[in-house]
């Protein structure tokens, strides 16, 4: 990994870990790595969706925003932090970043980290055969949001856009990447072929492992799954998002 930092100068890099490899079916079996609400079902998720979900997913999303919101100024915790609040209100990269990072509803960003073990973990969880860490390439981060339009990317630092009282996008050191500008609906995307929204297309690097033997040792331990997913009493923010994906399902 330090060989790629260092043949990666102008890059920072960020991880992501599956316990799958999605390929594109389309004939030349390249890696996809889409944004949720581009991808297809658990069933084949390298497909991309039709017009009718994908829109369908979209007003889901609207949906969860103004849900989200509205329980986020009915927190008492929260309610008195005016500008938090206000810039929730007005920057809907916060609002889906956080419906994002708790699993709330498809959105149109990709979640990673910039922990090497916090990304081998993850997957870990999940399968105990072969799992896979990827590694991507991302313009010099820069404060809570950096939007590159050269890039055509929008990266937003977690821990600076959520509470500190939200324990789980600190423990997770996470990070999600979406496109510059945001695609905010199916008419708006119809303007991007398929690998112009698959985040695979910065892929510096990808691993595969098998959890098993790769955690043996003591000096790189797993994290638990409790660390990555805090209880609610510990997270304020969890209690809200679970509030708001009852409400929209």
């Amino acid at each position: 990994m330090a060989e790629l930092q260092f043949r990666n100068r102008e890059h920072v890099l960020l991880f992501r870990g599956q316990a799958q490899d999605h390929r594109d079916r389309g004939g030349n079996g390249i890696t996809t790595l889409r944004p949720s609400i581009f991808r297809g079902n658990q069933h084949s998720p390298s497909t991309v969706p039709g017009e009718v979900e994908i829109t369908r997913r979209f007003k889901a999303l609207d949906r969860a925003e103004r849900e989200l919101v509205d329980r986020y100024m009915n927190e008492p915790q929260f309610v008195s932090d005016h500008e938090e609040t206000n810039r929730l209100k007005r920057q809907r990269i916060l609002r889906w970043s956080i419906l994002q990072h708790y699993e709330v509803c498809p959105t149109p960003l990709l979640d990673v980290t910039q922990s090497l073990r916090i990304a081998a973990s993850f997957p870990s969880h999940r399968s105990n055969e072969t799992v896979f860490l990827f590694v991507l390439g991302v313009p010099n981060l820069s404060g809570a949001i950096t939007a590159s339009a050269e890039a055509g990317l929008q990266i937003v630092r977690l821990s600076s856009v959520c509470p500190p009282s939200a324990v789980r996008p600190h423990l997770q050191e996470g990070y999600l990447l979406g496109e510059y500008p945001e695609i905010d609906r199916y008419e708006q995307k119809a303007h991007y072929r398929v690998k112009e929204i698959d985040f695979g297309r910065r892929l510096v690097a990808k691993f595969r492992f098998d959890p098993k033997s790769f955690w043996k040792g003591d000096t790189f331990p797993r994290i638990t799954r409790n660390a990555f997913y805090p209880t609610m009493s510990r997270d304020p923010l969890c209690v809200i998002t679970d509030g708001v994906r009852r409400a929209i399902e």
